[in-house]
């Protein structure tokens, strides 16, 4: 791994499950200290105790909704009180809600709005101006396959991927010759309990959440700018760029559709 021997510590958000736990085992290794920060602080807990029994990493659990409005610089401010300084910041905390727009509450969302686009802009923000001063970082925002088209079913989800994704290749233009970079990954379908929270079924063909944190490891520390793991995943992104948004958006309205739990 080319950047770990000036790194030491990455925060992870979004840690407690899925995508967030199977990039925490895999960064255990290269990695002295994880900050792991989710709203469950127990799965929190479990997963500490795992690492620090198999890796020996250090760990710092925090326990936090950053889904409500100033909690992402309570995170921030939290950390540099404790000294910390944070080499790898991970935004992988996200939400998602499946139906009609008209059916979706407006509490739903929100919080989606707040999690997927809000907090990931501000502790992008927050972190790369620390960073900055120390001349080197790394940022990994998770966006999606999503993000490539329009989402009926699952349209707000999908459209705050797609602020993730601009918002990312912009950010790292603006910090080029700082030191620190920002990384996009877009994973397909994976086998999480997002879509349950998110009120779908699963889908047959995900990918496993192991694989697709090994894959992103070994993309971000080849210093790949976007990493989409998976030859089918990257296909689809290929043909959507091909295809009129009418067209993407009856193809994945016909996915999304039947996915919908009752």
């Amino acid at each position: 791994m080319a950047r770990q021997i000036d790194f030491e510590t990455v925060l992870i958000t979004g840690a407690s499950s899925g995508i967030g736990a199977a990039l925490a085992r895999e960064l255990a290794s290269p990695f002295r200290h994880l900050i792991l920060v989710a709203r469950n602080e127990q799965r929190l807990h479990h997963l500490a105790n795992d690492l620090k029994d198999k890796q020996r990493c250090q760990t710092t659990i925090i326990a936090i909704d950053l889904a409500r409005p100033g909690n992402s610089k309570a995170l921030f401010d939290k950390i540099v009180r404790q000294g910390h300084e944070v080499d790898l910041l991970i935004n992988n905390a996200g939400a998602g809600s499946s139906g009609l727009i008209l059916e979706q509450t407006a509490i739903e969302q929100t919080d989606m709005i707040e999690l997927n686009i809000k907090a990931l802009t501000d502790l992008s923000r927050l972190f790369a101006s620390d960073m900055v001063k120390r001349g080197k970082g790394l940022i990994l925002n998770v966006a999606s396959t999503g993000a490539y088209q329009p989402g009926p079913y699952t349209a707000v989800y999908y459209a705050t991927k797609s602020y993730v994704h601009s918002f990312s290749l912009a950010m790292d233009y603006e910090l080029r010759g700082t030191g620190v970079s920002v990384s996009l990954l877009c994973p397909g379908a994976t086998a999480t309990a997002f879509s349950q929270r998110a009120g779908k079924a699963d889908v047959k063909q995900a990918m496993t959440p192991q694989v697709v944190a090994r894959l992103t490891c070994k993309a971000l520390f080849k210093q790949k700018k976007l990493i989409i793991p998976g030859f089918s995943n990257r296909l689809v992104i290929i043909l959507s760029k091909l295809l009129p948004g009418s067209w993407l958006a009856a193809a994945v309205a016909k996915i999304q559709k039947p996915l919908i739990l009752p």
